[in-house]
């Protein structure tokens, strides 16, 4: 089944809001993760972007940091992106939503000067990230109780 859907930088309060119900769908309410842990200050800094149905009902987001506050998570490399909070909601996936939303994080990184994106995945999505570029590097380690491996893309 498809379902069309388009893919922008969140704007305003109500494309942020529709970031947040999607990750409180997804990590706090199926994954589990306390949602003191889901919100953050790099909320209020990040390029957010969202996918919405024809009928623009969230269907996935994901942020990006950038500069300091991504050099921070990205060993000192201020050339370097982070890739963060990537959910698709349950009637969305399969659809090649995360697909989209990974690469206008890219776009939205290459707009900014980026050299390469950082991100760390759950263990059980390297697969889909190894396909998409990104290649996994140091040991596992655990995130809101969840195995997670660092990866990295050059752009």
């Amino acid at each position: 089944m498809s379902v069309p859907y388009s893919v922008r930088i969140a704007e305003g309060p109500a494309d942020r809001e529709a970031c947040f119900a999607v990750r409180k769908e997804v990590f706090v309410q199926e994954q589990g993760v306390a949602e003191d842990l889901e919100y953050d200050a790099y909320d209020a800094v990040a390029v957010h972007v969202l996918a919405v149905r024809e009928d623009g009902a969230p269907l996935g987001t994901g942020r990006l940091l950038h500069g300091a506050v991504a050099a921070e998570k990205t060993g000192g490399d201020a050339s370097v992106g982070s890739l963060g909070r990537l959910a698709v909601s349950r009637e969305a996936r399969g659809l090649g939503v995360g697909v989209a939303l990974v690469r206008a994080i890219e776009d939205a990184a290459r707009a900014r000067g980026l050299t390469a994106v950082d991100l760390h995945a759950q263990t059980h999505a390297l697969g889909f990230y190894e396909r998409l570029g990104y290649a996994p590097y140091g040991p596992e380690f655990p995130d809101a109780g969840i195995p997670h491996r660092a990866m990295r893309r050059v752009l």
